[in-house]
């Protein structure tokens, strides 16, 4: 069983520089006429080049604020982000991101959808590439239809392709699969890993279930409850590509994984609050 360690470590001096560095980050919210909220204490991460890192802990520690803060929608109270070694100061254009709704624009069609991200950057051959796009993930057939003709999935598959259309350096994914029903959910996390391995982007994840977690991630970070911290980083080593996740949910290093994980988040996980 892989040992788990602290990620807030320093990196190690061999090691190559980071694609995203968070620095003992804090977030206290401010509510008027309340007292202030500490959110988010001290947290310290890295996530190497052509990574996926998950993110899991209780509901409110945190986890879609490390989005907003690597993404420059939101800054840190204290500490700070860094991307390929420069601060984040403000929006980041080289970001994809992606979330547990699908987001297509009713009035355009799956192609025009895949296509919109492309046309605020004004790229001349948007509707090939969307196209393409479309095709690997097997939706080609439907760029024609509007968002109400598409089951729950193919919106879904319409969201990924568009998040990969604009070949972001960084993916941000905030539980994007979240709201599929449970075979839906396998099938789009087998279909985002093959397309992932063609490109090797940069992944910061953030899920509540850990079987998504482990089937897609080289390393999950646990989070406290609130104020989220960092507890433990727990690297996953196992091969890729990987095994489906029904099958890869039988072997004994997947179940080792999922108790050591378990074990952690166990007890910051509160029913009542």
């Amino acid at each position: 069983m892989p040992a788990a360690t602290t990620i807030s470590d320093p990196l190690p001096a061999t090691e190559t520089r980071p694609k995203i560095r968070l620095v003992d980050v804090g977030i206290t919210f401010r509510p008027p006429r309340r007292e202030p909220v500490v959110a988010v204490q001290n947290v310290s991460l890295a996530v190497p080049e052509g990574a996926i890192v998950t993110i899991v802990g209780p509901s409110g520690c945190g986890k879609s604020t490390m989005l907003n803060i690597v993404s420059g929608l939101m800054p840190a109270t204290t500490g700070f982000a860094e991307v390929d070694g420069e601060r984040v100061t403000g929006i980041r254009h080289d970001v994809g991101y992606m979330f547990a709704r699908d987001g297509m624009l009713p009035w355009r069609t799956a192609g025009r959808n895949v296509e919109f991200g492309l046309e605020i950057r004004g790229v001349a051959n948007r509707r090939e590439v969307a196209r393409e796009w479309l095709r690997r993930v097997g939706l080609e057939k439907f760029a024609g239809h509007y968002r109400h003709e598409l089951s729950q999935g193919m919106r879904q598959r319409v969201a990924v392709a568009r998040t990969f259309a604009i070949d972001p350096d960084i993916l941000l994914m905030d539980e994007p699969f979240g709201a599929l029903d449970s075979q839906t959910r396998l099938l789009l996390q087998e279909l985002f890993l093959t397309v992932w391995e063609s490109t090797r982007k940069t992944v910061l994840f953030v899920t509540h279930d850990l079987h998504e977690a482990i089937f897609l991630s080289d390393v999950v970070v646990v989070f406290t409850n609130r104020p989220g911290r960092v507890k433990s980083t727990i690297p996953i080593d196992l091969p890729r590509p990987r095994l489906p996740p029904a099958e890869l949910a039988t072997a004994s290093e997947f179940r080792d994984l999922y108790s050591r994980i378990w074990s952690d988040l166990r007890d910051e996980v509160r029913m009542f609050e």
